[in-house]
């Protein structure tokens, strides 16, 4: 555990110190959210959250293909993979959460929310599915500009298919779909238990992968065995 948290101290260190970038993608949630703001409430607010997504994501997918070069020598020092994952995954999570706790505050201060508890919710979720699946990306392809598109291509297929549609569940962000209508449509709690199953079902599905496709990338072959044990 101790191992863990100093891999997510150490990305968190990382991350935060490229404050440009980390200030453009901060900044996404906000155009997005003011591109719909003078429309529905509910059309600016699920516009805020898909923002969300999609600068987590690529925070975690350009951190992903960052440490693809630290983590065999981090390995071969004796830090386990899932350590060096969890770590990671934990980081990225906490700013996450850290900038989605920003713009619900300020969607709570310019918008007049009947459930602003479940906006926060919508929120954290968003954070929850979209940190894994940045990773996800990064372990899938080797190197950042493929993924950047594969991100893309997700993103835009969230905003354009149509969400009532079965296969619009087999997006990654559907539930938030679901937690926005129970949010802001005030509607049954059937949207909020659909909403929170698919999200931690989605969640789950890719921590497991990509945690599977670490362990791969990162197994110890005989001769880092011995070089460790030196």
């Amino acid at each position: 555990m101790r191992r863990t948290l100093i891999v997510a101290e150490m990305v968190a260190r990382d991350l935060l110190r490229r404050r440009g970038a980390l200030a453009l993608l901060a900044l996404v949630p906000l155009a997005f959210y003011l591109a719909r703001h003078n429309d529905k409430v509910g059309q600016s607010i699920r516009f805020a959250s898909l923002g969300l997504a999609f600068a987590v994501c690529t925070l975690a997918l350009f951190s992903s293909t960052a440490a693809k070069g630290l983590e065999p020598r981090l390995r071969v020092g004796g830090y386990r993979a899932w350590e060096l994952y969890i770590g990671r995954l934990t980081a990225l999570i906490g700013i996450g959460l850290a900038l989605g706790t920003v713009y619900w505050c300020i969607i709570a201060v310019d918008q007049d929310l009947r459930r602003p508890g479940a906006v926060g919710l919508m929120m954290a979720m968003t954070v929850v599915v979209a940190a894994p699946l940045g990773l996800l990306i990064g372990a899938i392809v080797p190197r950042d500009l493929e993924g950047a598109l594969l991100l893309i291509t997700l993103i835009g297929l969230q905003f354009l298919m149509d969400p009532a549609k079965q296969s619009a569940r087999l997006l990654p962000l559907w539930s938030n779909r679901e937690l926005g209508t129970y949010a802001i449509d005030v509607t049954d709690a059937g949207y909020l238990q659909r909403g929170l199953a698919h999200g931690a079902g989605c969640a789950l599905l890719l921590v497991g992968l990509t945690a599977t496709l670490t362990s791969m990338r990162l197994r110890r072959r005989r001769h880092m065995r011995l070089s460790s044990a030196a």
